[in-house]
């Protein structure tokens, strides 16, 4: 019994330590949407988010490829459990993929359980709102600011202290690790 206890404390035990790293309060919130930056690989360039970026339907079609481009122009969904960005635990940003806005870091992340890459709180000006009545209960469905690209639907089931769930599309993001070269 004692090996098996200790192979799930391996197992969960980056789980673990990631999920008690979340601020427990509104200033921890604010902090950690305040300092984003420093999870920001050197020379990596920051769009704007007042900067918009409009395109044409074939110019978004050349700029994303399939699903990316169904997601983030369609409004589509990928299926659960299908994006690597589910399980990526390492420093860093997560950017738009249609445009290359800063939208979450690392720290913001946690696992839901969904099956979509989830976070508490976003960068600050990175996404706007609107009301989705697609399945005819309305749901709050968030875009990026600079691109409008769809990215998922904001719910209020997430962990204190925010209580709030980005549930994103995987295909709608790309990561840059903190380490990365530019």
């Amino acid at each position: 019994m004692k090996r098996r206890s200790l192979l799930t404390f391996l197992a969960l035990g980056p789980f673990f330590a990631h999920v008690h790293a979340q601020p427990k309060t509104m200033k921890g919130i604010k902090d950690m949407e305040d300092n984003w930056k420093s999870l920001l690989a050197p020379g990596t360039p920051v769009p704007s988010a007042t900067e918009e970026l409009k395109l044409s339907k074939d110019e978004w079609k050349k700029r994303l490829q399939g699903q990316a481009y169904a997601v983030l122009r369609e409004e589509d969904t990928e299926r659960a459990g299908t994006s690597p960005l589910n399980a990526e635990k390492r420093p860093g940003v997560f950017v738009c993929a249609g445009c290359g806005l800063p939208l979450f870091t690392s720290e913001m992340k946690y696992e839901s359980g969904t099956g979509w890459p989830s976070f508490f709180t976003t960068i600050p000006g990175a996404m706007k709102t609107k009301t989705d009545y697609k399945i005819i209960y309305p749901r709050t469905e968030y875009h990026c600011a600079r691109c409008g690209g769809h990215h998922g639907h904001l719910f209020d089931d997430g962990p204190a202290p925010t209580g709030k769930r980005y549930c994103n599309n995987g295909v709608a993001l790309k990561f840059i690790p903190k380490d990365a070269k530019a």
